[in-house]
């Protein structure tokens, strides 16, 4: 994955590297000066040390024999390339945009699952107008949301960019053009939970979501043994997107308690999408081979 991930970020990182040098005056040839005490492969490992096991840039400047600001740099630089990438649904093909995996999902499936996630960050600043944007509901905490789409085996195609958590679920897929994108493209399920109960009369039924109870109070025996089993059928299948956000995605230290700049958040959960993708879709081809 190394080899691979190198081979593929290597050029994008010396042509950003190249740009940033001759876009200034400059009194000596470029390549002049000091030289980088970090290769690109350890600014890689560098930055996947500190996304998959969250390890301080003071611990990895120990690890590499340099400065901490060089370790800092040096995530800087690796991260945006790394979210740049898009999700893997096979060695050839790359999803970028929420248009690109309705197509795959209703050619492969045709099953889908979506859901929200939320993830820690930093308070906004005193007096900031829209401080109380990011003040989740359910959590009662400063956080983003993010909208995961998985496939029916939990595999994770596509995260979503980054939303105020006062967003409602609903609201963050409609902003995103989901309701359009399914209603005009092939035929495909959605499974969801009831914070998108109503999505499915935008999207001509493909977004199934549970039902609505139709007794509130004192419902006969009958009724609940029937909501319990249709409760159960749906949740078996909805649950590998739980699945894939809590044992997949947020596995990365990085994700899993995060207080840092919700600017860098997007970037951050970017590229974790893209290398976990990139890592199922590898273990999927090399047991095909075997």
């Amino acid at each position: 994955m190394i080899t691979a991930l190198v081979a593929e970020v290597g050029p994008l990182w010396h042509e950003r590297h190249q740009a940033v040098l001759t876009a200034r005056p400059r009194r000596r040839a470029v390549g002049a000066g000091a030289k980088y005490k970090l290769v690109l492969v350890d600014r890689l490992l560098a930055t996947l040390v500190h996304l998959h096991h969250g390890a301080t840039p003071d611990v990895q400047a120990c690890w590499f024999g340099v400065d901490r600001s060089t370790i800092t740099r040096a995530n800087s630089e690796v991260r945006p390339l790394l979210a740049q990438r898009g999700c893997t649904v096979t060695p050839d093909i790359r999803l970028g945009s929420l248009a690109e995996v309705i197509e795959p999902l209703g050619a492969n499936g045709p099953t889908g699952i979506i859901d929200g996630t939320e993830i820690r960050g930093r308070r906004p600043a005193t007096g900031r107008k829209d401080r109380v944007k990011f003040i989740s509901g359910k959590n009662k905490q400063n956080a983003v949301k993010y909208m995961v789409v998985t496939d029916a085996e939990g595999r994770l195609p596509f995260c979503s960019p980054a939303e105020p958590a006062s967003c409602a679920d609903i609201t963050h897929a409609r902003k995103l053009g989901l309701a359009k994108l399914l209603a005009e493209g092939p035929a495909v399920e959605i499974l969801a939970d009831a914070g998108y109960q109503g999505f499915g009369a935008q999207t001509g039924g493909r977004v199934v979501t549970p039902p609505h109870r139709k007794f509130k109070k004192n419902p006969p025996e009958w009724y609940e043994e029937m909501h319990e089993r249709q409760r159960k059928a749906r949740s078996s299948r909805r649950i590998r997107v739980q699945h894939g956000i809590g044992r997949h995605l947020k596995n990365w230290r990085a994700l899993a308690h995060h207080h840092g700049r919700r600017e860098h958040m997007s970037d951050i959960i970017q590229a974790v999408a893209g290398l976990l993708s990139h890592q199922q879709t590898a273990t999927i081809a090399s047991s095909v081979r075997m």
